[in-house]
């Protein structure tokens, strides 16, 4: 098991992270936990030196100070976006935006012999909606018959030809407002006669609906598998989380050996995948997160994902 600190990134309202801290606290295990797109313009500090003699670099936030080679895991959980000083506005601001993502974000990714969950390159690599559902053929997943498009024409042909039995799903959750609110968008049924010429203003993704007896969660950690079952009334179960039951459920092993070998596609020591299953039995990939929440699922099962990821950061390196 490596030395050294655990740096876990993100934001400071991240609760699920608060329940992994609390395990690696009681371990003894050290942490830093900082949010780089904010604490460096809060007081924090991040400098790296390359040169003849190797590299070496130290992070310094207002209560921890480390080598960064004294690193043994990164925990990328949900830091905030590199957004520039809030001093600074237009072009200035987003000239150092850049500038904080590609050198800050770009020292993070890159620290010799730590144990990332997951690294940030992989997410991003991994997020991208039609790369998963190109990953799922490859590896043996069923899927719902999909369109990706900004052609209206084919919308409505794609529509049509499934007798109205089509959803609409965003390809990205950007975050949208209306008069100021945020709203949030949510998978719903489409019929052909609801798209306009405003699909070209960018791809829009169109999926058979899976007549679905419920939902399930997989959640995974290295090489732990965690399945719940979901029971909601609503289409999309994330609308209503008050409406929904959550209980735990096995998962096939067809559907198991397909997670393993999606993940270590993608390079992925955490991955959050969620399933259609038909009355029949069959299971349909719908997405993998890899970096989904998971705090919300039944406290015995939040237990034992927490302790997973306490785990992978604790031993470091590479396990």
């Amino acid at each position: 098991m490596r030395a050294g600190s655990v740096l876990v990134l993100t934001n400071d309202r991240d609760v699920t992270a608060d329940v992994v801290l609390r395990l690696l606290h009681e371990r003894q295990v050290p942490v830093v936990r900082c949010d780089p797109g904010i604490d460096l313009h809060m007081g924090a500090a991040l400098s790296a030196h390359y040169g003849a003699d190797g590299r070496h670099g130290t992070l310094r936030t207002p209560t921890r100070e480390v080598a960064l080679d004294d690193i043994r895991s990164v925990w990328v959980r949900r830091p905030s976006t590199y957004a520039g000083p809030p001093g600074l506005g237009g072009e200035d601001r987003r000239f150092a935006a850049d500038q904080s993502s590609w050198g800050s974000g770009g020292i993070l990714a890159s620290l010799p012999g730590a144990h990332y969950v997951n690294h940030p390159w992989n997410n991003r690599a991994a997020e991208y909606k039609p790369a998963q559902l190109a990953a799922a053929r490859r590896h043996s997943f069923r899927i719902p018959d999909t369109l990706i498009t900004s052609d209206e024409s084919e919308a409505r042909r794609f529509i049509a030809c499934r007798s109205g039995a089509a959803l609409y799903k965003p390809v990205w959750n950007t975050p949208y407002k209306v008069d100021g609110e945020p709203r949030a968008v949510w998978v719903r049924p489409v019929s052909e006669h609801e798209v306009t010429p405003a699909v070209r203003a960018c791809p829009h993704m169109f999926q058979a609906r899976v007549e679905k007896a419920f939902d399930v969660r997989v959640t995974v950690v290295g090489e732990r598998l965690f399945g719940t079952r979901i029971d909601s009334p609503d289409l999309d179960w994330r609308r209503r989380q008050d409406r929904m039951t959550c209980t735990p459920v096995d998962v096939p092993d067809a559907v198991t050996r397909s997670v393993f070998a999606y993940l270590r596609e993608f390079r992925l020591v955490y991955g959050a995948f969620d399933f259609a299953v038909t009355p029949g039995g069959d299971w349909y990939f719908l997405e993998c997160n890899p970096n989904g929440q998971w705090a919300w699922q039944p406290a015995d099962i939040t237990a034992e994902i927490a302790r997973a990821i306490a785990d992978r950061l604790e031993k470091g390196g590479n396990p």
